[in-house]
């Protein structure tokens, strides 16, 4: 082996132990881990979880919006549902895994934008960098064989171009764009503002939805809606009292265009609201994409219907139900399935499943459907069910359901008994003895929903501000230009951080502008 390799050999020899790596101190670690959460990876890798994290939520009932759904998914599959309920599943959103990972990704966000805040402020007060060594490097570079040449009349174009500049009789150096850089940051803080405007409004907040006919009043509390979603920190108590009567619904329908013809165009539902009870009347209305703003609440339409008042009566002539029965539209014709519950019909209670047929017609099977929305020829169908209407079990029930599976049908279907048919304003008699039954009126409803949230403002201001900064990101461009000026040649580089296809012209530009000078 010559004396040259064995050298090197020995060499090797002798750094071949391993290297031990200094103890970390607590602080040490925790700067390390602040570094690591603070990374954009980390950042985009939280985000991407926060969205898997979220699709349990969509799977299964969540106890904030679908609380029997929860009661029924435990009584179908007890045993899963025990299981799922350990790792909150049930209740995704206010879970300690999922606001553990939103929060998270907030210090991640914070982290990462907050640093670039104190060094952009700095690059902002600092002169722009040194010109590099070799400018022929640079993406757009120009040299021009002249001795004599007026550097200030380059600082002066330059300068017209709102660049920052630093010259010497021998070296130019300037930059512009620093509103680029300052859109982005706006851009990330502003996207910040949304994500806490949103969270944080989504906790202040509620929604809620409820069905309302013509003539009945609404007064703004929890027990008066059919549907109420509160926010986690939203307080009850808060809850603005006011009141709010449909007077009236109405429904535009299109009679010119072939195409369209019956199609609803418009709905309008007239309103009259009172802030507090000794409060005067307000009149005003409710159109689709229109919301009706309220004491800091908006109302929107969802839907309507119709809403058949009926009278049924025992056999002894004593009221055991009236009013009017919300009919839920099955088709864009208006062809409508109600329940009619009466739990205090003497001797027994019965329910009925009733069709609505605004504008009735029959088809070749012979069945009965709606061939126009509006009532111009409206008729009613009824089946009749004897039995147990569930509304004492302790357990929610739907109104706008019945269920049947333990009723005994007596009109209607395979009972051998044909279904009541009623014309409006017609009285029919009950099989089984169990009285009467009148369709009195015809009334509309509107089905509305109530949303509560404080800091919307904050989220249409951020979401603003996220667009004016992401239109300056896009119009202005950073960069940089040196001019260096030797004995018998000059030198034009820039350099941008983005592509430019205006950079070259504006080399082009200050290499013209470099006249020799005057005598």
């Amino acid at each position: 082996m010559s004396s040259s390799r064995q050298s090197k050999y020995v060499v090797r020899k002798e750094y071949s132990e391993p290297i031990e790596a200094p103890d970390l101190s607590l602080k040490s670690w925790a700067r390390w881990l602040w570094r690591q959460l603070t990374s954009m990876r980390i950042a985009l890798f939280l985000l991407m979880l926060l969205a898997i994290a979220s699709v349990p939520g969509s799977v299964f009932p969540q106890r904030s919006a679908d609380p029997n759904g929860v009661v029924l998914y435990f009584k179908n599959n007890p045993d899963a549902a025990a299981w799922l309920d350990t790792f909150q599943l049930f209740d995704v959103y206010s879970s300690t895994w999922f606001s553990s990972i939103y929060i998270l990704l907030f210090i991640s966000l914070i982290g990462c934008v907050i640093p670039r805040v104190g060094v952009h402020y700095k690059a902002l007060r600092a002169d722009p960098p040194a010109a590099p060594t070799n400018l022929s490097r640079l993406p757009s570079y120009k040299k021009i064989e002249q001795s004599d040449a007026d550097i200030q009349k380059a600082v002066d174009f330059l300068k017209s171009r709102k660049f920052k500049v630093v010259a010497t009789s021998k070296e130019l150096r300037a930059e512009k764009g620093y509103l680029r850089e300052t859109g982005n940051l706006v851009f990330h803080l502003s996207l910040i503002g949304v994500l806490i405007a949103v969270g944080l409004g989504g906790g202040l907040s509620y929604a809620g939805q409820r069905v309302i006919v013509e003539g009945d009043t609404f007064v703004n509390n929890e027990a008066a809606y059919d549907y109420f979603a509160p926010g986690l920190l939203f307080d009850k108590n808060n809850i603005e009292p006011f009141s709010m009567r449909l007077d009236s619904f109405s429904t535009t329908y299109d009679y010119k265009n072939p195409a369209n013809y019956g199609k609803p165009m418009d709905f309008i539902a007239k309103v009259s609201t009172k802030e507090t009870p000794t409060s005067p009347e307000v009149k005003g209305q409710i159109r689709v994409n229109e919301p009706l703003a309220v004491m800091g609440s908006k109302v929107y339409i969802t839907g309507n219907g119709f809403a058949p008042e009926i009278v049924v009566r025992d056999k002894d002539g004593t009221v055991s139900f009236s009013g009017p029965v919300v009919f839920l539209p099955q088709d864009s014709n208006m062809t409508s399935l109600g329940a009619i519950k009466v739990p205090d019909a003497n001797p027994k209670q019965f329910g009925m499943l009733a069709f609505f047929y605004p504008t009735v017609a029959k088809l070749d099977t012979g069945a009965l459907t709606s061939n126009h929305p509006y009532p111009w020829d409206p008729l009613m169908t009824m089946n009749v069910y004897v039995g147990d209407l569930g509304l004492d079990s302790g357990m929610a029930v739907n109104a706008y359901k019945l269920d049947t599976h333990s009723m005994n049908q007596i009109a209607g279907g395979k009972s051998g008994t044909k279904a009541l048919r009623l014309s409006y304003g017609e009285t029919v008699e009950l099989p089984g003895d169990l009285g009467s039954v009148e369709w009195k009126d015809i009334k509309r409803f509107a089905s509305i929903d109530i949303t509560y949230n404080p800091l919307d403002i904050w989220v249409l201001i951020f979401a603003l501000s996220t667009l004016f900064a992401l239109v300056l990101m896009l119009i202005i461009p950073r960069r940089r230009v040196w001019v260096k000026i030797s004995k018998d040649s000059v030198e034009v580089g820039a350099l941008t951080k983005s592509k430019d296809k205006a950079l070259d012209k504006l080399v082009k530009d200050v290499a013209k502008s470099l006249k020799k000078k005057s005598k």
